[in-house]
């Protein structure tokens, strides 16, 4: 799916806040000369950020397209290495690691592999770390879905992934557990949870490039999309004065790898 237009989720996507890495960081105790493997890497944007780290990082990313662009992106760090591979198929080789990183893309992974392998590939003691990013909204704010919301009816109507946004302080009470994604039962301990304000500005054909780029939007037929897509840019020309903020709260959760009957 993102496979198709690496290039536009490398612009548009949001990456992840500083604060995030370092406390990351100081959560697991990782360190220059660390390992660390990062499953779902994409075009490398939370990849980037760990190799600054001075970590030792192995990135397994599926999509032909995004592991390329990857590569073209990391090619300044040595301590990088991109391999093509879905997470369940990916062979280890028998390394293992510090800490694994999945960014925005753990729930690609079927639950029923990903967890056991996740702990299989971990050093006892490591550490599971999970990033993401909620859309969220903050009330009397002007955003987007609001003022488009006859437009997605009219160009798919029912569609069930139509819905405003949450508001950012309801989100930030669902502070518990490993999020949407299945849990790991009792392979990892309890996470701890952080969160992270961060806003994302366009203008209207930045915004239309942005959901052009996400999957509720790529699902679409390119007939449907493409025609309701200039009708939200055209929008936000009209009805935002061509200044549109898309806003999330980035999350960390970081839980340890247990060891049996520890919890």
């Amino acid at each position: 799916m993102f496979d198709e237009v690496p290039e536009l989720y490398d612009r548009v996507r949001p990456s992840y806040p500083d604060e995030l890495f370092a406390d990351l960081v100081a959560i697991t105790g990782m360190a220059d000369n660390g390992s660390v493997l990062e499953v779902g890497c994409g075009t490398g944007q939370a990849t980037r950020s760990l190799a600054a780290l001075g970590c030792s990082v192995t990135a397994v990313e599926p999509g032909a397209g995004m592991a390329a662009l990857a590569r073209q992106r990391l090619a300044d760090f040595g301590n990088v290495d991109v391999e093509r591979s879905t997470f369940e198929e990916w062979d280890d080789r028998g390394r293992r690691f510090g800490v694994l990183v999945a960014a925005s893309a753990w729930h690609w992974v079927d639950p029923s592999v990903g967890w056991q392998r996740a702990r299989e590939v971990l050093d006892p003691g490591g550490w599971m770390a999970l990033l993401g990013h909620v859309v969220v909204r903050r009330p009397g704010e002007p955003e987007v879905y609001a003022e488009t919301a006859d437009l997605h009816e009219r160009f798919s109507p029912g569609n069930s992934g139509w819905c405003h946004p949450p508001l950012e302080d309801d989100v930030r009470t669902t502070d518990r557990g490993w999020g949407l994604v299945d849990g790991p039962g009792d392979l990892f301990g309890p996470p701890i949870v952080r969160w992270y304000p961060t806003v994302q500005w366009f203008d209207g054909n930045g915004f239309a490039d942005l959901l052009r780029s996400t999957s509720l939007y790529r699902r679409l037929e390119p007939d449907v999309r493409e025609p309701l897509l200039d009708a939200i840019a055209e929008c936000i020309r009209t009805r935002m004065d061509d200044r549109a903020s898309r806003r999330y709260l980035s999350v960390l959760r970081v839980g340890q790898r247990a060891e049996r009957g520890r919890w």
